[in-house]
């Protein structure tokens, strides 16, 4: 596993003067803790999960985020890297991602994700777990564009949120029994809010986005000098 380590606490002009999450991430599976978490959220909203583990399926290897918070890992996420295994994705959305590989788009695809309902901050949770995946995905990877499969009751929660667009209606997905959409940003937009607005909490309700829970430059800076 490679720590990861948020250094610095809210400041007293900040709402959000909280301990720093403990961010982890590593090449390997989704096991542990982190999968119970999985586990326990899609559970929760009614979706039918087995103990699937999320392999390599290339040299790179597909990387697990967790936030933890104390003794408690609160969020998880899993990056994967489109390779000669395709994406998970492909079971329901293969010709709307080969549309963007025959343009020669560079994707990746988040997974995975969960973030525990008892956290006091699920926000800052899944903003910071998010901007750490697409560091792996994007900055160290070079990836161009995030795809991810979402229930479509969540698809204006993810599109608000984070900026993902919807680029397919509703298909059943098996590995779930529910329904699923394909939504995707390109990398540079991720990096255009973030630059925009990592850092300052403060202005959380005039982005309407969680790109101010992201970090700030150099925050970033220093996260992406400890993956390399």
């Amino acid at each position: 596993m490679i720590p990861v380590y948020e250094a610095r606490r809210g400041s007293p002009s900040q709402p959000f003067d909280r301990e720093p999450l403990a961010l982890d991430s590593g090449f390997g599976g989704l096991d542990g803790d982190a999968l119970d978490l999985v586990e326990r959220r899609y559970s929760d909203r009614g979706l039918a999960v087995t103990r699937e583990r999320y392999s390599s399926r290339n040299e790179s290897g597909d990387v697990v985020c967790t936030a933890r918070d104390g003794d408690s890992i609160v969020g998880t996420l899993s990056v994967r890297f489109d390779g000669a295994g395709g994406l998970h994705a492909d079971l329901l959305f293969a010709a709307e991602l080969n549309d963007w590989r025959a343009q020669g788009v560079k994707l990746s695809e988040f997974g995975g994700l969960a973030v525990d309902k008892h956290s006091h901050d699920a926000k800052r949770v899944l903003a910071q777990i998010f901007h750490l995946g697409y560091l792996h995905a994007h900055r160290r990877a070079r990836c161009d564009r995030l795809v991810i499969e979402v229930n479509p009751r969540h698809v204006g929660f993810y599109r608000r949120c984070l900026g993902l667009v919807p680029f397919t209606a509703a298909r059943n997905n098996p590995r779930v029994n529910a329904p699923a959409v394909l939504m995707s940003i390109d990398f540079a937009t991720v990096r255009e809010q973030i630059s925009l607005w990592g850092g300052h909490p403060e202005s959380l309700g005039s982005a309407r986005s969680l790109y101010p829970l992201a970090w700030d430059e150099a925050t970033e800076a220093t996260m992406l000098a400890r993956l390399a």
